[in-house]
């Protein structure tokens, strides 16, 4: 393979580019599409691959309880005891099989769904550019590098131009990197490596070209074993789900440790005692939650694709319905995106061909980025102006804020200069009068909620240049303005409002001046008056920008750095931020918020970076979003609150059972069967139907809340187990066999019966579930019922019970539902308190 022969030879960064290309087999041009499909692309690490089978298989039993109860059934079918054991195992396997279907299901779901918004790269195959995903590209590639690109590969630049290029995922440096062709010593350390790009870096500005030397696990990426986008960082939702864990992990080792020595105290079998207790523990577990999360997580993502948003990440979904704050940029989505040139006026204000000819000829020889400004520019095609050669370019960059072209024409050589106005006159050579005159029209066209580019010109006389750098952008002649419109969308206003009685403060950021934001603002119903500007925040300390950040609506003049400080300051504060953003400024900040929403006409590092995607550039479809994210976590704390509630109350009371009962309340074969079947309607929570008022307000865990929960209606799930003891062993006398059936049918039954009470905090008539949890759990309560009269009675440890304790069952089983029902009056405040909006 040409990659493996690469690693053998010299590093790619040394020695002649054109032997490099010569020895992968490549030429300038590209390859070819059949040398491309022969050659193997190696490990792919672009692209999230779906888990693999015996992974996901392993998943389901890879709990460490789990496993010494699969261990301890085994060892007690080496000791005689077949039949218990293997029930014990067909059950343990049964619950893992429900599980890896599910899961299985889920996932591959929601990565045909992520297909649709993954990141290409432009390679060079046949001679012409074509686009191929990330991980479909191969060594000896001709990669094609514009502004916003994501790196595929590991490569050497060939060709350049005022090429640079972020490597802050790889190097931590965050100041861009210019790239140009050259030789290198071997020894050249890898920030210094300035003739080479790498994998998971992303094109800042300018263009270039490079041939790909590594890729997949031969990339600088692959041979450290980390990712694109950084290593993860949790999110409130795992976070909350690991203290929930240890929160379990507690209780159990209280519960199974005890009753293990009690039973041993008791002269019980050692081996039934194990048992008992690690089938105890297993009760107790909600075993089936991560698949549970995983299943509702992915039909949240389905129906949150039928919506137009795409989720690249699963556990995104409970943080979106977790964000109190909505940061956004203007263009595109508080304004229609479609930028429309005005007209043009000179340095007096009189409109002006001329300065409409320079913006044209900007823009049209301009080759780093293409944006909506320089198109709306380029087709003017203005008429009667002598032909010009473009001689060099000096890219835009977020630092200069201008984009420069040198050209020659009619003998002459002259640098036309567009940009931020302000960037633009401070290049000039223009008096305090005449600077503050150009200050005031300026202020005058934004206020009226026109975007304002100034345009400069320097012409050389003598020493003209070649090539242009920034030290050329100085004593420039002001020529006027470019005036463009971008309206405001009419369904801005009405979606802030719906984010706002969501419980979801929206604020504004962007690079555009004061005047046009807060025009912008005001027309789609923020508060404009309550604005913050770059310069101002750079004279701020953090606790100063912590206690202003809150209250601002309208952040202007800001740069990618002002945008990273203000995403940490909400998020200090604690805020939960959602950062909505399509450019490649934006990068860092989608990074850094709670969630990173881009759109899929974003550039490819914005997109790449995000862990949302919309199809459709609209507020309105956050909302809805958020809305999904809210449901999504309502069906799973649903799924939780009931499982523990119902585990602990289970447990407890045979803990209580196995002190005074002169045998095992239950057999641990009927616990795991017990646990198995109650689940079976738990996997349909995710469809389940959701009380309005639970998408009103963020959410988030609360696990003291979740404790107190699982203490209180599962002392009330333990009474009335205790009442069924009584009536069991006074009432009917019951034996072992009689009393676990008896026992196993009531704790099945009320189960269900508090999945159907405990899902709303309505009252349960009042809240219409899901007609697939209602069947669900119809058929497994007919199925509880209808064991204990089949042939499998006997292996299970069941008996036929009489009419009369089945009546007797009802009726507690009755009587529970209407005091669950009572105490839900104490359960009433919701898991967070929604922020003011204001």
């Amino acid at each position: 393979m040409v990659n493996s022969a690469l690693r053998t030879a010299e590093s790619f960064w040394s020695g002649d580019a054109g032997g490099l290309v010569e020895r992968l087999a490549s030429r300038p041009t590209g390859l070819t599409t059949a040398e491309a499909s022969a050659r193997s692309a190696g490990v792919r690490l672009h692209a999230p691959r779906r888990m693999a089978t015996w992974k996901l298989a392993v998943r389901q039993v890879e709990n460490p309880i789990v496993l010494l109860l699969i261990g301890a059934a085994v060892l007690s079918m080496a000791l005689g005891d077949a039949i218990d054991s293997t029930i014990i195992l067909v059950i343990t396997i049964a619950s893992a099989v429900l599980g890896y279907v599910q899961e299985r299901g889920a996932l591959r779901a929601v990565d045909d769904l992520m297909a649709a918004v993954r990141a290409h790269a432009t390679v060079l195959r046949d001679g012409v550019e074509a686009k191929v995903a990330l991980d479909d590209v191969v060594p000896g590639d001709v990669l094609v590098l514009r502004a916003g690109d994501v790196i595929a590969a590991d490569a050497r630049v060939l060709e350049s131009d005022a090429l640079l290029l972020d490597e802050s995922t790889l190097t931590g440096e965050s100041f861009p990197v210019e790239k140009h062709p050259g030789d290198l010593a071997p020894s050249t350390g890898l920030s210094d490596r300035t003739n080479a790009v790498w994998c998971g870096t992303h094109v800042a500005s300018g263009t270039g070209t490079a041939v790909i030397a590594a890729v997949g696990e031969d990339t600088e990426f692959g041979r450290v074993g980390t990712s694109i986008t950084r290593a993860h960082v949790p999110t409130s939702f795992e976070l909350g789900l690991r203290r929930f864990g240890f929160l379990l992990m507690r209780v159990t080792a209280t519960l199974v440790i005890g009753i293990f020595i009690v039973n041993v105290i008791l002269d019980r079998p050692v081996l039934e005692s194990f048992l008992f207790s690690l089938a105890l523990a297993v009760g107790l577990t909600p075993q089936l939650l991560p698949t549970i999360v995983t299943v509702t997580l992915s039909h949240g993502a389905r129906q949150m694709a039928r919506q137009q948003v795409i989720v690249k990440r699963l556990d995104a979904i409970e943080d979106i319905g977790a964000i109190d704050v909505l940061c956004t940029d203007k263009t595109g989505t508080l304004t229609e995106g479609s930028i429309s040139f005005t007209g043009a006026e000179d340095a007096h204000g009189e409109p002006s061909d001329r300065v409409r000819y320079l913006g044209w000829v900007n823009a049209t020889s301009q080759r780093g980025f293409v944006n909506p400004i320089d198109a709306a520019l380029a087709v003017m095609n203005p008429q009667g102006d002598e032909p010009f050669r473009l001689i060099d370019e000096l890219p835009y960059d977020f630092t200069r804020r201008m984009l420069s072209v040198l050209i020659e024409q009619r003998g002459e050589t002259m640098l036309i200069a567009k940009g931020a106005f302000e960037s633009v006159l401070v290049a000039c050579a223009v008096a305090p009068e005449e600077r503050a005159r150009l200050v005031e029209r300026f202020e005058k066209l934004s206020g009226d909620g026109l975007r304002v580019l100034g345009v400069a010109t320097r012409t050389f006389i003598d020493d003209a240049p070649t090539t242009l750098t920034p030290t050329h952008e100085s004593a420039l002649t002001f020529c006027g303005f470019l005036c463009f419109t971008d309206p405001a969308k009419p369904d801005a206003a009405p979606a802030i409002a719906t984010l706002a009685a969501l419980g979801v403060a929206t604020k504004l950021i962007t690079g555009d001046n004061r005047f046009a934001a807060a025009h912008i603002a005001a027309a789609v119903g923020l508060d404009s008056k309550k604005l913050l500007v770059g310069a101002q925040m750079n004279a701020f300390s953090d606790d100063e920008l912590d206690a202003v950040v809150g209250e601002t609506v309208v952040f202007a003049e800001i740069d990618p750095l002002h945008k990273e400080a203000i995403v940490a300051s909400l998020r200090r504060t604690g805020w939960t931020v959602g950062y909505l953003g399509d450019g490649i400024n934006d990068a860092p900040s989608l990074r850094s918020a709670d969630v990173g929403i881009s759109v899929d006409t974003a550039v490819d590092i914005a997109r790449h970076t995000a862990s949302i995607v919309l199809l459709n550039n609209d507020l309105g479809v956050i909302a809805e979003g958020i809305r999904q994210g809210r449901r999504v976590f309502a069906n799973t704390i649903k799924y939780v609150q009931v499982t523990i509630s119902a585990n602990f109350g289970n447990m407890f009371s045979m803990a209580a059972a196995a002190i005074v009962l002169p045998f095992l309340p239950l057999l641990p074969r009927q616990i795991l069967l017990l646990n198995f079947l109650s689940d079976i309607p738990g996997m349909t929570i995710a469809a389940d139907r959701v009380d309005p008022e639970l998408v009103a307000a963020p959410h988030g865990w609360d696990t003291r809340r979740l404790r107190n929960f699982m203490i209180a209606f599962g002392l009330i799930s333990s009474a009335f187990d205790i009442m069924t003891f009584a009536v069991l062993r006074v009432a009917f006398d019951a034996g072992p066999d009689l009393f676990r059936t008896g026992w196993f049918i009531e704790s099945t039954a009320t189960e269900l019966a508090v999945m159907l009470v405990l899902r709303t905090r309505r009252r349960a008539w009042r809240s219409r579930p899901a007609t697939v949890l209602i069947a669900a759990s119809a058929a497994v309560a007919a199925i509880t019922v209808a064991l204990p009269f089949t042939g499998l009675a006997g292996d299970l440890g069941l008996t036929r019970p009489s009419i009369g304790v089945l009546a007797a069952l009802v009726g507690i089983t009755l009587a529970y539902i209407g005091v669950t029902e009572f105490a839900k009056r104490w359960q009433s405040k919701d898991l967070t308190v929604p922020r003011s909006t204001s």
